[in-house]
Parts: C-alpha cells; sequence; structure tokens
C-alpha cells in the first residue's frame, strides 16, 4: 500500500477511451498519482489487480460483460475503489449506505482532488469495504443472478447459474459444483442464496443450495433421514427445514 510520501499507484477502469483519456488528463494535475494501468474491461481490471497490485481503482460503474459491481466482488476489499459512474440510483444509494467514494459524470477536478484525498486517508487508516454488502445493496431490487463469477487468481470463471449443480458452504467460501468441477468462491452460503432464483435453487440443508433441476429424486436413507439424489447420482442430505422448502416447490 502506499504511505504518505509514497506515489500512489491507480488502476483506470473505463470501457470508454474518451473516458479514460479525461481521467488520465485530470489525474497529470496529482503529482503523487502514477497510473499503472488503464483496462476497457472487467476481465483486464481483475488482471492489473492481480499483476500489478495497485493502491487504488477508479472504477466504471455501467461496463458490459463485467460491470463494476462484479469487478468488486472479484477483487475483494485488497483495493480501496473509487467509482465511477453516470446516474444509477441503484449504484449511488448502495455507495451513499456504505460510504463508498464515487464520482458522478460528469466531474471536474476539484471532485476528483476531494475523491483522492479520501482514498488516500483509507489507504492509510487501512480500511477495506463491505464489498458484499455494498454489491448486494446495489442489485437489490434487480434480476436474480443469472450468472457466478469465480477468481482465480488473474482468470475469472462464468459459471451460467443453469450450470450450477449444487452449492456446499465451506465456512467463508462456497463450494460451486457445476461440470463436474468444483470452484471455490469467497462468499457465504446465505449471502449467495440472496442472490438467486428462489424459485429455482432452494436450501435443502444448511450446507447445500440444490438446482432444483438436478433433483432425480428423494430417497430415505439407512438412518431415516431424507437425502436429495441428483441426475448424476450425487447424494447430498435433506434436513426437516429443507424438506419443507422442497415441498413446497414440488
Amino acid at each position: 500500500m502506499a504511505d504518505v510520501a509514497a506515489a500512489l499507484r491507480v488502476v483506470i477502469v473505463d470501457d470508454e477511451a474518451l473516458a479514460r483519456g479525461l481521467l488520465r488528463e485530470l489525474l497529470a494535475a496529482h503529482a503523487d498519482v502514477e497510473i499503472v494501468g488503464e483496462c476497457s474491461n472487467g476481465f483486464e481490471a481483475v488482471r492489473a489487480v492481480t499483476e500489478r497490485q495497485p493502491d487504488l481503482l477508479l472504477l466504471d460503474v455501467q461496463m458490459p460483460k463485467l460491470d463494476g459491481f462484479d469487478v468488486l466482488e472479484l477483487i475483494g476489499g485488497d483495493i480501496p475503489v473509487i467509482f465511477v459512474t453516470a446516474y444509477d440510483s441503484f449504484a449511488i444509494r448502495a455507495f451513499d449506505v456504505h460510504a463508498v467514494d464515487y464520482l458522478l459524470k460528469p466531474f471536474g477536478d476539484q471532485r476528483l482532488a476531494e475523491a483522492l484525498d479520501r482514498a488516500r486517508a483509507r489507504i492509510r487508516a487501512r480500511e477495506k469495504p463491505a464489498v458484499q454488502a455494498i454489491v448486494t445493496a446495489a442489485r437489490s431490487g434487480r434480476a436474480p443472478l443469472d450468472r457466478v463469477l469465480i477468481r482465480d487468481r488473474a482468470d475469472v470463471h462464468v459459471i451460467p447459474v443453469e450450470k450450477i449443480d449444487y452449492v456446499e458452504s465451506q465456512d467463508d467460501y462456497v463450494a460451486i459444483r457445476a461440470g463436474g468441477r468444483s470452484l471455490l468462491k469467497e462468499q457465504t452460503l446465505a449471502e449467495l442464496e440472496t442472490l438467486l432464483d428462489p424459485g429455482r435453487f432452494v436450501r435443502i440443508h444448511r450446507r447445500y443450495l440444490l438446482n432444483l433441476a438436478r433433483l432425480s429424486k428423494i430417497e430415505l436413507s439407512v438412518t431415516e433421514s431424507r437425502v436429495a439424489v441428483l441426475n448424476d447420482g450425487t447424494e447430498l442430505p435433506i434436513s426437516r427445514s429443507g424438506y419443507a422448502r422442497l415441498k413446497e416447490l414440488l
């Protein structure tokens, strides 16, 4: 991380070349700012954070494929972020609630200077944003997720939700089973559950979230507890409350 005397190493992320050029021009007035990367999409942003380890991300919200909230979710709270956005009521509400700084397009020198001052203070204090709370708040009221994003170092896996067989809780992570393999994501099962379509995914056990399309049958085990048998033969435990939820949907 940068200290008071060191350069503030910044990566700019915006899908519009003109917007990146404007930020470059405005940042040139700040002697302690060093631009170490420019990215035109979210995939490049995740790679830049991994490989260049900047002190600060200037991150556009509205981008195709991966938007700013996708990027935030993937990089976690390791790098302070200043969001750059045209007016978006969901985004602004999330930023205001969680005290995350943002630049509302169009903005000028003074507003950028204020945001940079706040970023420097957060870096010195080693403050980390409440990433999942920000993402959840920004997406509230919108359609359920149609894909799940998982970061593997500099790479990003994009998993359509219909490809998911089930999700297993592993403390502060979830293991997402899809396509014959499991991928770990730093998120709790409860957080992911709130973002998925409750008509398609059901919590059958405190540790398992099941894609109903994968359910073949329900059986009784030798201990008289219920077991979900998936199309591929996988067996998952069903709790009493999970069975009640299943009965409502089947």
